[in-house]
């Protein structure tokens, strides 16, 4: 496994699903969990702060809530990321709106790619994940073995 390319992580047929959104996209979340909450309640859900709430409250959904984003809360689910416990993620940020944590979803869509996580940044992206036959059977991500790949620039560069 240390000499392979890639290694396989195992996402399960019940999802864990982040459910993240900025502000001036919350009602859209919103209103699209509202209207899949049939196929997302077979699954487990998380969300950074008021995105949370509010998800559970309109659709009577468990939604396990972090901080907010400005707060940690997308770290947070970066390091559900990193620990496996978050198989895909929702996350409708606002293009035309300048955020003050913009470092903090950099690096959570970052570690998303890294992991070789699905990430829908917009509602067509996630009906098409909602509507994938992945969303009903395991799925095996392959994720590039990065102590590999650090060895070999260790030795082609020098320490």
């Amino acid at each position: 496994m240390v000499e392979d390319d890639y290694i396989y992580f195992k996402i399960e047929k019940t999802k864990h699903i982040a459910l993240v959104a900025h502000d001036g996209k919350k009602k859209e979340l919103v209103e699209w969990a509202d209207r899949n909450k049939d196929i997302l309640k077979n699954h487990f859900l998380c969300g950074t702060g008021t995105t949370a709430r509010l998800i559970a409250e309109k659709t009577g959904l468990p939604v396990k809530a972090y901080n907010s984003g400005p707060l940690g809360g997308d770290q947070q689910i970066g390091a559900r990321i990193v620990e496996g416990n978050v198989d895909f993620v929702v996350f409708l940020w606002d293009p035309l709106e300048s955020q003050p944590h913009d470092p903090d979803v950099k690096a959570l869509l970052r570690i998303a790619v890294v992991y070789d996580i699905p990430v829908a940044n917009n509602l067509a992206t996630a009906d098409f994940l909602l509507a994938s036959r992945f969303m009903d059977e395991e799925y095996d991500r392959k994720v590039e073995n990065f102590n590999k790949t650090m060895k070999a620039r260790i030795e082609k560069f020098g320490e």
